[in-house]
């Protein structure tokens, strides 16, 4: 029925040959046409076979042609359905011209796939069926067949002339214009030639599937990276070992090399005889490794090193825990024959470095003035520290390189100095004198009660100090545990107000000024008025005549402070600086200090008068004893000496310099002023305790108000006496000081018997003789 369908609707056509070849040329003509506006006219998207190459169709559409032309069930039921679909379709296409479809792209391609299925061969039996089908689908549906017929043209129109199978392109547009004059109902052309045999259909696209990247570039970009890694490398290398060469090998010769430095033996201590003060002998540092000493052993090991080092066993124990650290120090300045006692017993990972440590043979003798040394070797007072860079010397040093055990590593080469010992310093301190005047002020201060106490031995012709004893006094071997108040040199560096022992200076400035003798006579009360201030003597009597030297012997203060108004502030004032007050006494005591001279200017109205006997200015002993020895020398003022000379590099003695030399007032006064202090330890002085049998000595009591710096007021006294003696042939000075005493507070009842103790050594000490001679007869009273 089909084909009868077919018959009878070809039938038609050629009834009607005259109308239809003109149909035909019409078609023909608006074909070309097209054909020529078509490469000059831009193809829809998704239609224009051009955007994907080699002429295939979208996936979707391509299979679902291809299942079109080849199954004929579904052929059928479209034609079933034929006629209202092609309504949708040419409803669409007259419907829908916004999509660039015009009516000359209609006919062109109907034209175009006239033409293509005319030229068609037709094939026998079964292969001709599913043609037939497809072009009655196609006749059902006017828009898909038009799609079917257009994808040839389009792809020849895109990518060039391609060979059709069956037929050439005029035979396709008249097949193609019988078929639409049939669908038409209008009369079909007879057909040309042969249809092309039908296209096989497409086998299923096959799914997609993950495409993996190209080796080649994997490989690519790998070695890119490992040349860019190696590049670094490379350039490291050339930098170690070419560029910083040598700052490489200058870290690894300083991680190999090490620096042992070689300790020098300091120098001595000795006394003016050569006897040691303070020594230096070899001792062992003993050192431990914490981690290598077994958990089980500790308690042991401890036991044995603090018996053997005499220490606690607890400090012993803890370092010996601390096992996040490879060394601690045990002990330093362990005896030699100790810690080869201790290596001997075996102790894991025990060592012992050579080193030297400091005795001090003489305990606490002239322990301030000594000074110490401490535990890194440099000194911490007295003359180990004013001395250091000398008695010290230069330590050596040794490099060697070594391993990481720390071992040295064998045959390689060391670079060695020597060290360079330190010098002897030999002291003008007399050891046996230094000790008889500890013993005696040690003495007297337990008696007294006294807070401290000081005695000085000098020399009267060279100002060398032969003994400076403080007590309490410093225990050098056990500095570590004493108080640091006995660390400094009372000596030189305490200040106090001198008291009576002042007025010598009073009595030199008014006899070098010379408004008053030794004999002149003064109507002297027991009080005097000082501007707001009542002024005593220290004990009360009646106004009474009383001669110049009288009142020395008697230390009477009223008649001191009459001579010092004949004076003035001014030229007492000069003479208290001439003897050195407020100013630091040289000679390299250590320590000394300056005391308190304020200028006379400043000087309140009741200080002008209390400077002349020794209250309201501030000295140390040392510059009391130097007043005294300025005196007793003829008025020739020397710096004080405490260093009497040196070795030099070869060990050879090279004495010190002598002190400088300044005169400070005449002779005349200073034999004036001996007299007189001759007589104040005479019968009618206050000084008669300080007398020795045989000697004639001459010196003055003190007696002073004390001022408490931590209480800030006065509160308690200073007892001093200081004399010299032979009285006619001075050789020696002694000054014995007592801060606060408090049993009694008067000097000649506290110091002069501290003097006559130590001055009666000194002199046997020195083999210093009587001179024989008596005190002339003085006149000590007004109408004698």
């Amino acid at each position: 029925m089909a084909r009868d369908r077919g018959q009878r609707g070809g039938d038609a056509p050629r009834e009607r040959a005259p109308q239809g070849r003109e149909e035909h040329d019409r078609l023909r003509g608006r074909a070309a046409q097209s054909r020529d506006e078509g490469p000059r006219r831009r193809p829809l998207p998704g239609r224009d076979e051009g955007e994907r190459p080699r002429g295939r169709a979208t996936p979707g559409r391509d299979e679902e042609r291809s299942r079109g032309r080849s199954t004929p069930g579904r052929d059928e039921g479209e034609r079933s359905r034929g006629r209202p679909a092609q309504g949708r379709d040419e409803e669409r296409s007259r419907g829908r011209p916004a999509q660039g479809r015009d009516a000359a792209d209609r006919l062109r391609g109907r034209d175009e796939r006239s033409r293509g299925r005319g030229s068609r061969q037709e094939a026998p039996g079964a292969a001709q069926r599913p043609r037939r089908d497809g072009a009655r689908q196609d006749a059902g549906d006017p828009r898909r067949a038009s799609r079917q017929e257009d994808g040839p043209l389009r792809r020849t129109q895109a990518g060039g002339a391609r060979p059709q199978a069956g037929g050439s392109g005029p035979e396709q547009a008249r097949g193609g214009r019988e078929r639409v004059a049939a669908r038409r109902g209008g009369d079909v052309p007879p057909p040309r030639g042969p249809r092309r045999p039908p296209t096989p259909p497409r086998p299923p696209r096959p799914p997609l599937m993950l495409r993996l990247g190209s080796p080649r570039r994997r490989i690519n970009i790998g070695l890119i990276g490992m040349t860019f890694v190696l590049s670094i490398f490379a350039g490291r290398l050339i930098q170690m070992q070419g560029l910083d060469t040598k700052v490489y090998a200058a870290a690894a010769a300083d991680q190999r090399q090490h620096t042992e430095d070689i300790p020098a033996k300091r120098g001595s201590i000795t006394d003016v005889n050569g006897h040691e003060l303070a020594v230096t002998v070899e001792a062992r540092d003993v050192s431990i490794d914490p981690t290598k000493v077994p958990t089980a052993a500790r308690a042991n090991v401890a036991a044995v090193l603090a018996k053997h080092l005499g220490k606690d066993q607890q400090e012993i124990a803890a370092k010996l825990a601390r096992t996040d650290t490879r060394y601690q120090l045990l002990a330093r300045g362990v005896d030699p024959v100790v810690a080869s006692r201790l290596l001997q017993a075996r102790v894991p990972a025990l060592s012992a470095k050579n080193t030297y440590r400091r005795l001090y043979p003489a305990g606490d003798l002239a322990g301030s003035l000594i000074g110490f040394v401490g535990d890194e070797g440099d000194g911490l007072g007295g003359m180990e520290q004013a001395r250091n860079s000398l008695l010290a010397g230069r330590d050596g040093e040794m490099r060697v390189e070594t391993g990481r055990d720390g071992l040295r590593i064998p045959m390689t080469s060391s670079q060695r100095t020597a060290p360079v010992n330190g010098r002897d310093v030999r002291l003008t301190i007399d050891r046996d004198i230094q000790w008889a005047a500890q013993k005696s002020i040690g003495e007297q201060v337990r008696e007294s009660g006294a807070d401290s106490g000081t005695v000085i031995v000098m020399d009267v012709r060279t100002a060398q100090i032969i003994a400076m004893a403080n007590s309490p006094e410093l225990d050098l071997n056990n500095w570590r545990k004493e108080p640091a108040s006995s660390y400094v040199n009372k000596a030189a560096a305490d200040v106090f107000e001198p008291g009576s022992t002042n007025k010598v200076i009073t009595a030199a400035a008014a006899l070098e000024a010379g408004v008053v003798g030794p004999d002149t006579v003064f109507e002297v009360p027991d009080r005097i008025r000082c501007a707001d201030q009542v002024l005593r003597d220290a004990h009360a009597h009646k106004t009474e005549s009383m001669t110049f030297r009288q009142a020395m012997a008697q230390s009477s203060n009223v008649a001191t402070i009459m001579a010092a108004r004949k004076v003035g502030s001014e030229g007492l004032y000069e003479m208290l600086k001439a003897f050195g007050f407020g100013t630091r006494p040289g000679g390299g005591v250590p320590g000394a200090e300056a005391g308190l001279l304020p200028d006379y200017k400043k000087w309140s109205g009741s200080q002008s008068c209390t400077v002349a006997y020794g209250q309201g200015v501030s000295v140390t002993a040392l510059q009391t004893a130097s007043v005294y020895q300025t005196i007793a020398n003829g008025g020739v003022k020397i710096d004080p000496q405490i260093v009497a000379g040196t070795t030099d590099p070869s060990g050879r003695f090279v004495p010190a310099p002598p002190g400088k030399r300044t005169r400070v007032v005449s002779q005349t006064t200073a034999k004036e002023i001996t007299a007189m202090l001759e007589g104040a330890v005479g019968e009618e002085g206050t000084g008669q305790l300080a007398a020795i049998p045989g000697y004639r000595v001459a010196g003055k009591t003190g007696t002073a108000n004390r001022y408490d710096a931590e209480l800030g007021r006065y509160d308690g006294y200073t007892a001093s006496f200081v004399g010299f003696s032979p009285a006619d042939n001075p050789r020696l000075v002694v000054l014995s000081v007592l801060q606060n005493p408090k049993n009694g507070h008067f000097g000649g009842q506290l110091a002069a018997p501290v003097f006559k103790d130590v001055m009666t050594f000194a002199i046997k000490s020195r083999k210093i003789p009587p001179t024989g001679s008596a005190a002339p007869p003085v006149r000590t009273r007004a109408g004698q």
